[in-house]
C-alpha cells in the first residue's frame, strides 16, 4: 500500500481555497485537512509550501488520431496525453465517429482499442455521423449495454458525418430516454457550403477565405435552433467550441430561462483574434488558424470571457486535433476547403485560463478549477469520483507552481505538430508535479 501525504499547499476547488494537507492511497484522496504526519509512519511527504493543489484537468473535447482525407490528426492517444499531462489534464474526453451506417457498438469497440494506450484516463462520447431507423434503438444500446451518457452531433459537414434539425430533434429524444446529454457542433452547415462553392467559382480560394466562409451567423443561427430543440424536447444540450459574442449571449438567455443547456469555448477563442486571417499574410502563415469555427473578432473574445465570468460557459476545452502545416495543412493552400480543420492546445490550456484568465483578473482561481475540471465532471456524469479534492475521489492532482514562467513555442512543446498557434505566448505558472490515479 503506498501513501503520499502533500502537505502545506493552498488546495483550491470550485468554491474555496485553503491550506490544507491531503493524504493519497492507493490512487485515492482518503483525507483532507490538518494531517499528524505520526499517523501515516510509511507515507512519502511532498511540502508544496507556496503552491496550489489543483483537481486533474478534465478537458472534454479533444480529437486524437481522428481520420481525415489528409491523414489522421497528428497526435495520437500517447503523444496527445503525454501533452495532456505536462499541461496539468489527468483526464481526456474523445469521440466515437461512426461511419455512416455503421453499427455505434462496433465502432465504440473500435475506438476503445485506439485509446486504450492513453496515459491519462479516458472517456468517450459517441458520435452520430448519421441519421436512420435503427438509430434510436442502438443509441438505447449505448445506455444500457456500455452506460454512455453523451452523444454528438454535427450541424455543419452535411456531406459526411452532419444531420438535419429534423434528425437531430430525433436524436434528442432517443437520448432524453436515457436521460443523457446532446453536443452539437453549432454552424449552419447549408449556409457554409453555399459560401464555399461561391468563393471557390469566384476564384477566392486562398486560406484566408476560409474564415469568410463561415461568418458569425452561420454559429448564431445554429445555435439558435438547438435551444429550441432542447426546449421542445427536454433533452440537456451541451454546446461545443462556442466563438461568438451573438452565441453566449444566446446561451445566457436560454440559461436564465430554465432550458438545460450547458456550453463551453476553447482558449482559441479567448486569446486569438480574426487578424490571423489577415488576407496580407502569406498564406503559410494563416494555414495554422484553419479551425471550425473561425477566430473571431476582439469584439467577440470580449463577450466570451465576460461569458467565463457570468456563469454562461461551464467549461474551457480545447477541441485538440492537430494537423501538420507541412503535408496535411498545405495540401489545401490553393483550395481552402481542403485544408484539414483543427489546431492544438490540450498542453496549453491550463496556463493560458491561469495567465491570461486568473492573473488578469478575469475569472477566480476557483472559477478556474470549475471551467477546467469540476464543470466537466459534473456535466459528464463522473462529477462523484473525479473534479474535486475530497475523500474517495480519485488521486488526479496538479500541484501548482504559480511562479514558473516561461514561453510557448513550436520548438518546446510536445505535441506531435510542426506548428503552434499559440507561438510566443508568455506563461506564468505551471504544473511542478502531475498525479493520476491511474498510475497507481
Amino acid at each position: 500500500m503506498r501513501t503520499i501525504i502533500i502537505k502545506n499547499g493552498s488546495v483550491i476547488s470550485s468554491e474555496s481555497s485553503d491550506i490544507r494537507d491531503v493524504v493519497l492511497t492507493d490512487g485515492k484522496i482518503v483525507a483532507v485537512g490538518n494531517i499528524h504526519l505520526p499517523n501515516y509512519p510509511e507515507a512519502e511527504v511532498i511540502d508544496a509550501s507556496g503552491k496550489l493543489i489543483f483537481p486533474g484537468g478534465i478537458d472534454p473535447h479533444v480529437h486524437l488520431e481522428l481520420p481525415t482525407p489528409a491523414g489522421p490528426s497528428c497526435d495520437d492517444f500517447i503523444s496527445g496525453s503525454r501533452a495532456a499531462l505536462a499541461g496539468g489534464t489527468t483526464c481526456i474526453m474523445d469521440f466515437v465517429t461512426p461511419r455512416r451506417e455503421q453499427s455505434l457498438i462496433e465502432a465504440l469497440y473500435q475506438r476503445r482499442a485506439e485509446a486504450d494506450s492513453s496515459l491519462t484516463d479516458y472517456l468517450l462520447h459517441m458520435g452520430i455521423s448519421g441519421w436512420n431507423s435503427k438509430s434510436a434503438g442502438e443509441i438505447a444500446a449505448c445506455f444500457e449495454i456500455e452506460n454512455l451518457r453523451s452523444f454528438k452531433a454535427y450541424l455543419a459537414y452535411r456531406e459526411t458525418i452532419g444531420i438535419s434539425l429534423s434528425q437531430l430533434k430525433e436524436m434528442m429524444e432517443a437520448v432524453k430516454q436515457g436521460n443523457g446529454i446532446v453536443m452539437v457542433h453549432c454552424e449552419d452547415g447549408e449556409m457554409i457550403s453555399r459560401r464555399q462553392q461561391e468563393f471557390i467559382q469566384q476564384g477566392k480560394t486562398r486560406p484566408t477565405y476560409h474564415a469568410s466562409s463561415r461568418p458569425v451567423e452561420a454559429e448564431a443561427w445554429a445555435i439558435h435552433e438547438v435551444i429550441e430543440l432542447s426546449a421542445q424536447t427536454g433533452c440537456a444540450v451541451y454546446i461545443v467550441h462556442v466563438s461568438t459574442a451573438a452565441g453566449k449571449q444566446a446561451i445566457t438567455a436560454a440559461k436564465k430561462s430554465g432550458i438545460r443547456v450547458f456550453a463551453e469555448t476553447c482558449p482559441q477563442y479567448l486569446l486569438l483574434d480574426d487578424s490571423v486571417y489577415d488576407p496580407t499574410l502569406d498564406d503559410r502563415k494563416v494555414l495554422p488558424y484553419i479551425i471550425s469555427p473561425p477566430i473571431r473578432s476582439k469584439h467577440d473574445q470580449e463577450i466570451l470571457w465576460e461569458g467565463l465570468a457570468d456563469g454562461t460557459f461551464d467549461t474551457v476545452a480545447t477541441d485538440h486535433c492537430p494537423f501538420n502545416l507541412n503535408g496535411q495543412k498545405d495540401k489545401g493552400i490553393h483550395n481552402f476547403t481542403k485544408i484539414p480543420n483543427g489546431a492544438g492546445g490540450i498542453e496549453h490550456r491550463l496556463t493560458l485560463l491561469y495567465t491570461y484568465g486568473v492573473l488578469s483578473n478575469r475569472i477566480t482561481l476557483n472559477q478556474f478549477v470549475s471551467l477546467t475540471s469540476t464543470g466537466a465532471a459534473e456535466i459528464f456524469g463522473f462529477g462523484k469520483r473525479k473534479g474535486k479534492i475530497e475523500p474517495g475521489y480519485d488521486a488526479d492532482l496538479v500541484i501548482w507552481n504559480p511562479e514558473t514562467t516561461g514561453v510557448i513555442s513550436v520548438a518546446n512543446h510536445l505535441q506531435h505538430c510542426d506548428s503552434e498557434i499559440y507561438e510566443g505566448f508568455g506563461i506564468k505558472g505551471c504544473p511542478e508535479m502531475v498525479l493520476q490515479a491511474k498510475t497507481w
